[in-house]
């Protein structure tokens, strides 16, 4: 197989602050209300796991996941804008499950819009069930949005 052609699959690795210009700048055409760069950092530096999916030499999305005992909650997974659709935030998503699985996680956890069919649609596929809800989680505008919070057996 041709160099070439193993550079443009893409494929995830552990996020530095080097990344931190190409994460915010998905973050910030991904998300209306996105994250600040220190938000970032300190994720960095607690550290969380925090995993960068390259593809072709470029930064195409990322994901965030705390783990404390065998638990894990799926902070952020986000994709550029430009590239959602194409099957990697289900490729990123079962990449940071294998993460927990490797660090003996039995159940991960998440928050969700409701407005976000696609992001409900990958999470349902990837086995991910309805538990919860979190009344005016999300800012949206000047009033709030609930998050549908998710859960996963490993």
């Amino acid at each position: 197989m041709s160099a070439a052609v193993e550079d443009w699959r893409p494929h995830a690795r552990p996020m530095t602050e080097a990344d931190l210009d190409a994460v915010t700048s998905i973050e910030q055409r991904a998300y209306g209300y996105p994250w600040s760069r220190g938000i970032f950092i300190d994720c960095l530096r607690v550290p969380y796991v925090c995993e960068l999916l390259e593809q072709a030499g470029s930064a195409v999305g990322y994901a965030i996941m705390s783990i404390s005992a065998d638990e894990a909650h799926l902070l952020n997974l986000c994709l550029d804008p430009r590239l959602q659709g194409r099957g990697l935030g289900a490729r990123l998503l079962d990449h940071m499950t294998e993460l927990a699985r490797d660090r003996r996680v039995a159940v991960i956890y998440l928050e969700v819009r409701p407005s976000n069919a696609a992001a409900l649609a990958l999470y349902r596929r990837a086995g991910f069930s309805r538990i919860g809800v979190r009344k005016a989680y999300y800012r949206a505008g000047p009033a709030r949005e609930d998050a549908l919070v998710l859960a996963r057996t490993l």
